[in-house]
C-alpha cells in the first residue's frame, strides 16, 4: 500500500470508529452514577480518554504529513539547497528543546555545500532526525549529537551520530515501519521516521542506522550527487 493510499484509509476508516468510541466514552460518563466517577473507575475513565486522544493525535499527524508530501510531490522539484542554512534554521527551531535538555550540537557540514533534493522536504529530514536524537536522550548523561556530511560514491551521506538510549534493531521490529515506536514516554506518532525514508527512496536516496541499546544510534541519509 502506497502512502497516498493509506493516508485515505486513515482518514476514511480510522476517523469514524475512534469518533465513534469517543462518543460512547461520553455517554457512558453521563450515564455513571457520580459515585462511580471516583476513584479506580475515574481512573480507567481518565486513561481511556487519554488513548483515544493520543490515536487522534496520531492521525491528525499522518493526515497532516501525507498531505504535505503529496503537495510537495506536485509542486516542490529538486533544486541546489544549501545545506548549512537549512541546519542552521531547524537548529534556531530547536532552540527550546536544546536548552531543556541541556544539548550540544555539533555541526560539520562544510563538505557538502549544496544538496539536489526539494528544500522542503531537507529540511524535514534534518528535523526529524536531529529532534528525535534530542527527545531520546539518555536520562543519565548530557545529550551529545552531531551531524556530519561527506561524499561516498554517488551519494552525499549525512549523518547524524547521538549518545542516546539506542534501539534494538531487529528484522522482526523494523526501525521505519509506520507507527514504531521503541520508546514511549516521549511523546511521538510513529510517522517522522517512515516519512524521512518515504522521502528519500522517492527521491532515489536511502537512510540507514547503526544502534546500540543504552549506548546511541547513527543515522545516514544518503542524496543523488
Amino acid at each position: 500500500m502506497d502512502l497516498d493510499t493509506f493516508v485515505y484509509t486513515a482518514s476514511h476508516d480510522l476517523k469514524a470508529p475512534i469518533t465513534n468510541i469517543e462518543g460512547l466514552l461520553s455517554e457512558l460518563l453521563q450515564e455513571l452514577p457520580p459515585p462511580t466517577r471516583v476513584g479506580e473507575v475515574s481512573h480507567i475513565l481518565a486513561l481511556m480518554q487519554d488513548s483515544v486522544d493520543r490515536f487522534k493525535l496520531t492521525i491528525g499527524h499522518l493526515t497532516s504529513s501525507g498531505a504535505r508530501s503529496r503537495r510537495t510531490s506536485r509542486t516542490m522539484a529538486a533544486s541546489a539547497v544549501a545545506l548549512a542554512a537549512i541546519v542552521r534554521d531547524v537548529r534556531l527551531d530547536l532552540a527550546p528543546l536544546l536548552a531543556r535538555t541541556a544539548g550540544q550540537l555539533t555541526v560539520e557540514v562544510q563538505d557538502c555545500a549544496t544538496l539536489t533534493f526539494s528544500e522542503k522536504n531537507l529540511r524535514s529530514v534534518v528535523y526529524n532526525l536531529l529532534s528525535n536524537a534530542l527527545k531520546y536522550h539518555h536520562p543519565a548523561r548530557v545529550p551529545r549529537v552531531s551531524i556530519r556530511c561527506r561524499a561516498q560514491e554517488q551519494y552525499w551521506a549525512l549523518e547524524v551520530q547521538d549518545n542516546g538510549l539506542g534501539v534494538p534493531l531487529s528484522p522482526e521490529r523494523p526501525l521505519f515501519a509506520l507507527f514504531q515506536r521503541f520508546h514511549t514516554h516521549v511523546e511521538g506518532s510513529g510517522v517522522g521516521l517512515y516519512m524521512v525514508k518515504k522521502m528519500l527512496e522517492n527521491a532515489g536516496g536511502r537512510i540507514e542506522v547503526q544502534s546500540q541499546l543504552g549506548v546511541g544510534s547513527t543515522f545516514t541519509a544518503y542524496f543523488r550527487r
